[in-house]
């Protein structure tokens, strides 16, 4: 009954994974162990042996992966094994902070398959349209369902399988589905019978009454009805030959393909697609104007990149750049050290976090900047190196990033603005001190020192924060003049006022500013802080008392224009959520354009004031939380079952920060219903952002999060619409979602 998915019975790649093969685990010099790796039935999930008795069942589910790489890429591998190896080393990178697998084969052919196959099963359950997750999700539950392996199911086991999809039946209830079902009253259920439990599980109620709303004359809708709906409940433009497209695209039935029609599957299927969903499809592509210059936008930012976890202990690693700058990071920080063996370092000075070598960190973000976005990376060095360990780093930033590095201004004389994204397409810009003004350059000016000067006025707030009692002797800084070259459109100043500013530093010369600074400046003077930011850059960082990677809220200071507001990316949080909102859009390009009363410097906008001017749109937000479906288990016990309410937040300047919540629903987790209806006032739709959060009520103590998706107000689309969920890490929960329905009006 649940064997293999249909049409890949015959897939070499998916036989292979089946069949297995031993592989060297690596943990360190002296642990190498060969191990049993397959695929099991469910073609989800990988077994491992573990050679301890109480861990037998090793398992991990492709869903897991984030990547597979060939070569030794990894840290462990790179430390642990000799180079002539490379061939048959791989890794498997999974998601969240669980550690990399790193894994050896016995041929260079046999490494390539695992890593070709594996990708390739990865890529397909990515791939799979929701209604197939939901078929591969319940099939799987059942399969665990079936204790004794006889492909029927018992009314305990259905009871069992209840369980493991998150909703909790009253023995009643299952007692008449389950009579309801077994057709042949043998007492379990077989084949067919298992079937129809599955359909009366999956049917919903909601999107039959819609359906049923425009089917009306034949029990199909056909192409006229299509865009019935579509232009009365979704509030779209839609033609009869887009009516055409959905039916041809999403009808599964042939049949019903053939005359032209609609079946409530088709329906379902095209409601659960990523250009039916609630995020505006159009805006998951570049959508904005990059010709805008730099600090016209916000851009995606992360502190201590290199960190895994907290800043006390915690381990550095290229991985965590890596991971970063696949979510769409476009700046990053090292903070560099002298290392040994005159190789400069990487790590959180004066704690114990662990070190990586500055030059596999440039390797690693060379070779992943670009991969999720094509749009300029900054290098924020925070730099504690001696004269000659600064040109060691500078000659690997050379060397590294070759041509890709911005080493002088575009075009010709001396700039006046910043060049814009589009201009700086897969470039990388270094922030970080210079020894003169960029006018020296035409100046024809030489750095008062062929190799290093003293720096006595522009000792860094952030050096200040980390080394506490060692930066109060405001110790001078000695620049190589090969390091000091390479920075030209980012130069760090001490910041003295908006005034001195203003009549004093040049566009391309920024301030970073202690969160606490910077959240004081954007209450009692927004209005100076927009104006500032209209021609220079500004960059915001966590205070050094966060020693656990904790985060702060970037709203405040993005309503302040703050460009770059960098956040511990490691770490899963409210404020790391609506970053990842923020930046949902215009193609994950990490570059969203701020609007245009914040580019004027005559603007008069202030967030918290908020007197008329073009940034007043005032808009009433309807929404109503109709349902919920397939919600994963917060607690895995076998028992436990979710009790979902929830929360819609409204993130923005602070008249319209506000917050509404639904009612729990006991012990459903499967297909909770509320339609409950919630109103809000947006007077700022530009700068707000709407969050819904899934969570698990609990009377006792605090709830516990079960899912979200945070997307920016002007992304909403209105009508119908299911909500992709996120877990923790920002990763999407395969089958679960909510169904909502949304209206904008003009208030």
């Amino acid at each position: 009954m649940w064997k293999k998915k249909k049409g890949m019975e015959g897939d070499p790649d998916l036989q292979f994974l089946l069949q297995g093969g031993d592989l060297l685990k690596v943990r360190s010099p002296s642990w190498k162990k060969t191990r049993y790796f397959k695929l099991q039935e469910d073609c989800k999930t990988v077994w491992h042996e573990s050679k301890k008795t109480f861990r037998r069942k090793q398992t991990f589910s492709l869903d897991d992966i984030a990547a597979v790489r060939m070569g030794r890429q990894s840290e462990g591998l790179r430390k642990y094994t000799e180079e002539q190896v490379e061939i048959r080393c791989f890794s498997i990178m999974f998601k969240g902070r669980r550690k990399n697998l790193d894994l050896i084969a016995s041929s260079e052919e046999e490494a390539k398959q695992w890593v070709s196959s594996l990708e390739k099963m990865v890529s397909r359950l990515k791939n799979l349209s929701c209604q197939q997750k939901t078929e591969h999700w319940i099939l799987s539950c059942l399969r665990k369902a079936d204790k004794n392996k006889d492909d029927k199911l018992s009314p305990s086991e259905v009871k069992n399988f209840f369980r493991l999809i998150n909703i909790d039946v009253e023995d009643e209830y299952a007692e008449m589905l389950f009579k309801k079902c077994d057709k042949s009253n043998s007492g379990y259920l077989t084949g067919e019978e298992i079937q129809h439990l599955y359909e009366l599980l999956t049917q919903r109620e909601e999107i039959d009454v819609i359906y049923g709303e425009y089917a009306r004359t034949t029990g199909f809708m056909n192409s006229e009805n299509i865009v019935d709906f579509l232009m009365k409940e979704q509030r779209e433009k839609a033609t009869l030959e887009d009516a055409r497209r959905i039916i041809e695209k999403y009808e599964p039935d042939e049949n019903v393909k053939e005359k032209k029609l609609l079946s409530k599957d088709g329906f379902l299927m095209y409601m659960q697609h990523p250009e039916a969903l609630i995020l505006n499809s159009d805006h998951t592509e570049v959508y904005q104007d990059m010709s805008q210059p730099l600090n016209h936008y916000f851009i995606s930012s992360s502190h201590n990149t290199y960190l895994m976890e907290d800043q006390l202990k915690g381990p550095s690693s290229t991985e965590a750049y890596i991971r970063a700058l696949l979510k769409g990071c476009r700046c990053v920080e090292l903070d560099c050290w002298d290392g040994s063996d005159d190789e400069p370092v990487i790590y959180h000075g004066y704690t114990l976090t662990s070190k990586i070598l500055f030059k596999d960190a440039i390797k690693a973000i060379k070779e992943y900047a670009f991969k999720t976005s094509d749009y300029p990376v900054i290098l924020s060095l925070e730099n504690h190196c001696s004269v000659e360990q600064q040109k060691v780093m500078a000659h690997h930033m050379n060397s590294i990033l070759g041509s890709a590095l911005i080493t002088a201004p575009l075009g010709q004389g001396m700039p006046t603005e910043f060049p814009s994204p589009e201009e700086l397409k897969g470039k990388f810009l270094i922030k970080g001190k210079r020894l003169n003004k960029l006018e020296a350059i035409y100046a024809s000016e030489e750095a008062a020192d062929n190799t290093d000067v003293t720096e006595e006025d522009e000792s860094n707030d952030e050096d200040e924060e980390k080394e506490g009692e060692q930066a109060k002797k405001k110790k001078k800084l000695k620049l190589a003049k090969e390091l000091s070259d390479m920075v030209i459109y980012c130069k760090s100043v001490h910041f003295h006022g908006f005034e001195d500013a203003a009549q004093n530093l040049s566009f391309y010369e920024m301030s970073s500013f202690k969160e606490g600074k910077a959240v004081g400046l954007a209450e009692e003077s927004a209005n100076a802080f927009i104006r500032h930011n209209v021609d220079k850059l500004s960059r915001i960082y966590p205070a050094g008392t966060r020693t656990d990677s904790s985060n702060y809220d970037p709203v405040p200071l993005w309503n302040a224009g703050c460009q770059i507001v960098a956040l511990n990316f490691q770490t899963n949080c409210t404020d790391m959520d609506v970053n990842q909102g923020r930046f949902l859009v215009n193609g994950k390009s990490g570059y969203i354009l701020k609007p245009a009363y914040m580019r004027d410097l005559a603007t008069d906008f202030d967030p918290i004031t908020l007197t008329r001017g073009d940034w007043l749109k005032h808009k009433t937000l309807h929404v109503m939380i109709i349902s919920a479906q397939q919600l994963p288990k917060v607690n895995k016990k076998k028992s436990s079952i979710v009790d979902p309410l929830v929360k819609v937040e409204v993130f923005g300047v602070p008249a319209d920060v506000a917050e509404k919540e639904t009612n729990a629903i006991e012990n459903n987790g499967f297909n909770p219903a509320w339609n409950e209806n919630f109103q809000f006032d947006v007077y700022v739709p530009d700068l707000a952002l709407v969050r819904f959060l899934v969570e698990d009520h609990d009377s006792t103590s605090d709830n516990e999060f079960v899912g979200q998706y945070t997307l920016p107000f002007n992304s909403l689309k209105m009508g119908y619409r299911h909500v992709p969920l996120l877990n923790k890490n920002g990763d999407l929960l395969p089958s679960a979602g909510l169904f909502v329905h949304i209206m904008v009006v003009d208030a």
